[in-house]
């Protein structure tokens, strides 16, 4: 059998496991007034201790170091897994978010990437001195033998 332990804001409450007799308790050596099944500790200021009950030749006896706070709030576990579930879903919905609105940007220009859009006009090449302009055609000038 084990104790039973409850602690609600800087309140703590120990149930012993004895259930019959006369019930003695001791906290850090010393021993509290009450024969109850049930102590409580008022105003618990975090530090460790050690409790015991005892009841005729049975004794049952703890190691306490409950951390206590006085502006705790108490969640119960429906609470605390639809904060946990509300939290995943805002996630996956950031997330998809940002995988829409990055998906369209695939195919625009980035950082290290090549301008995309009209080509820039490049000026006429270099002419070939080979060749020379008579009347709108290109002619082959002689430079091989005559034709």
């Amino acid at each position: 059998q084990e104790f039973l332990l409850e602690i609600s804001g800087t309140t703590v409450t120990i149930t012993c496991p004895l259930t019959e007799g006369n019930i003695v308790w001791k906290l850090g050596g010393t021993s509290p007034p009450s024969s109850e099944r049930r102590y409580v500790i008022e105003n618990h200021d975090s530090s460790p201790t050690t409790v015991a009950c005892s009841s005729g030749d049975k004794k049952y006896e703890m190691y306490l170091n409950a951390r206590v706070c006085t502006n705790c709030e108490e969640l119960d576990t429906l609470t605390v897994t639809g904060i946990i579930i509300a939290d995943i879903l805002i996630t996956f919905g950031v997330l998809i978010l940002v995988y829409y609105f990055s998906k369209d940007r695939k195919g625009r220009a980035g950082a290290g990437g090549r301008p995309r859009g009209q080509k820039m006009q490049h000026p006429p090449p270099v002419p070939n001195p080979d060749y020379e302009v008579r009347s709108g055609k290109q002619y082959l000038s002689a430079g091989w033998g005559g034709i």
